[in-house]
């Protein structure tokens, strides 16, 4: 038996192409395209608007392998954790965080993780796949509906920081990004998504290179190679001269600030030397820091520092006047914070 093709896969000019060799006309090709994306149908007799006889034919040669939102925990502080069935029975996470002003998805790009993050449950998975174009896709859609539903108002952030490492599935976060832009997608500004990296030098330049317009966060945790290296050990493949290199032919390309993600933990970068090496680094290229709360996995020897340690990277980060915010973490009762993505339900 031939594997149908997933639709979702196939360009708008395709299903163009696909209608007039079945002796139909090309604007079907359009009014399916709109039903998979701006629709985000899940099946094809959802498609009221085609005859039954072309549903069938879509259905004889083509599938939509849509996600399911297998189980949604809502926290006490309004966040909602979506575990996600894909259409090969492979469970991911996404995330929903309200705030007054905003409400921000973020969301996974691959099944498990390519990565060895010591401090982050998604990390001890093993990378599966990369997930599609539409799989990431259909994860920002369910988590729009859920802002409708929830708070009144659609979703209006979307950060790539939930399973997975973003430039290792790196086209396909590309394609999700241009239909969830795009007016025949969701039609969101890319100024309002942020993909975060651990820092991956080459793929930074060629974000570059293809002119994105969508922010950049980098996972940083260390200014000094050896501690990052303990920290993220797959990052000793990447010195930060290297990284600093790629993320100074960013700004010079982008003119786009770059965001620092940076957890400190008790006894590994909670002293000033830790403190001079990032206020050091933060003067290559214009940024902002984000100082984030840890949520432990285990007992182990991650442990968040002491509220005196942060005080001290606030207070140096803002004498040499660089931007730092402190990020407390949602939906900890329910796993769904930084770095607690982990599949435990699947």
């Amino acid at each position: 038996m031939i594997e149908k093709k997933d639709i979702r896969a196939i360009s708008k000019e395709l299903l163009r192409e696909f209608f007039v060799t079945h002796g139909d006309k090309a604007f079907r090709g359009n009014q399916v395209y709109e039903w998979l994306w701006s629709k985000g149908a899940h099946s094809f007799d959802d498609m009221t608007n085609l005859s039954k006889e072309t549903r069938a034919m879509l259905e004889a040669n083509f599938v939509i392998n849509h996600i399911k939102v297998d189980q949604m925990q809502r926290s006490e502080d309004g966040t909602v954790k979506n575990a996600v069935r894909l259409h090969d029975g492979l469970v991911v996470e996404s995330v929903l965080i309200p705030t007054n002003t905003r409400t921000t998805a973020c969301v996974s790009s691959q099944v498990g993780c390519s990565l060895d993050c010591n401090f982050c449950a998604t990390a001890r998975l093993k990378r599966m796949r990369n997930l599609e174009p539409g799989e990431i896709y259909d994860q920002v859609l369910a988590i729009d509906n859920e802002s409708k539903l929830y708070h009144n108002r659609p979703l209006s952030n979307i950060v790539f920081m939930g399973m997975g490492e973003p430039l290792m599935n790196y086209n396909n976060v590309i394609k999700a990004i241009d239909m969830i832009t795009s007016d025949e997608g969701l039609g969101m500004s890319p100024k309002r998504i942020m993909v975060s990296t651990s820092g991956i030098p080459k793929m930074i330049k060629k974000m570059a290179d293809d002119d994105v317009k969508f922010k950049l966060a980098v996972s940083l945790h260390s200014a000094i190679d050896e501690v990052r290296a303990k920290i993220m050990p797959f990052s000793s493949n990447f010195p930060l001269k290297d990284l600093r290199e790629s993320l100074e032919y960013w700004y010079r390309k982008t003119k786009s600030k770059v965001s620092y993600e940076y957890v400190v933990w008790k006894g590994i970068n909670d002293n000033k030397q830790a403190v001079d090496a990032l206020v050091k680094f933060c003067k290559y290229v214009p940024c902002k820091v984000n100082l984030i709360e840890y949520n432990p996995i285990d007992d182990g020897e991650f442990q968040q520092a002491s509220e005196e340690s942060v005080n001290l990277y606030i207070k140096e980060l803002e004498k040499a006047g660089i931007v730092v915010k402190v990020r407390r973490s949602r939906g900890k009762d329910i796993d769904a914070a930084c770095g607690q993505l982990a599949n435990k339900e699947a």
